[in-house]
């Protein structure tokens, strides 16, 4: 198969990569990851520990790892309408909770909006564009959070 964009064109930018430090053990991380996120105007519809469900059920051996499957409502109800209800395929906007060492956390998100137009699930038209830069100030927003708290 050959994939339709090249990924080693594709910049952190591109895909509305963004990424924290946080200098905590991996549960009060997680509590101040949802706290952030929840005050920049994110619910949580979706949450797991991917390393415990790994490491029970094929026996990984996985350091701390969590996913917060965060949500904005009013996003995610423009995202469907612009994108003919495929932008579900995607939903949740995850971000992810790894332990890098113990006491060290890493805080990971990438933009469905963005990625959702890159794979074309989503129009390159204006319409796209304001949702996507209206979700990038709410990421930006919960980010910004996270230095705050």
């Amino acid at each position: 198969m050959t994939l339709p964009i090249d990924p080693e064109a594709i910049a952190a930018r591109d895909i509305g990569e963004e990424r924290a430090t946080l200098e905590m053990d991996h549960e009060a991380a997680v509590e101040h990851v949802r706290e952030a996120f929840t005050d920049a105007g994110f619910g949580v519809a979706t949450e797991f520990s991917a390393s415990e469900m790994l490491n029970e059920k094929v026996d990984a051996g996985r350091d701390p790892y969590y996913v917060l499957g965060a949500c904005n409502p009013n996003m995610a109800n423009r995202a469907l309408d612009a994108t003919e209800k495929r932008m579900g395929g995607l939903f949740p906007c995850n971000v992810v909770i790894w332990q890098e060492e113990p006491g060290v956390q890493t805080v990971y998100h990438v933009s469905i909006m963005r990625v959702a137009r890159l794979v074309g699930m989503a129009p390159d038209d204006g319409a796209m564009a304001d949702i996507i830069a209206d979700t990038g100030e709410l990421v930006d927003e919960a980010f910004g959070n996270l230095d705050a708290k």
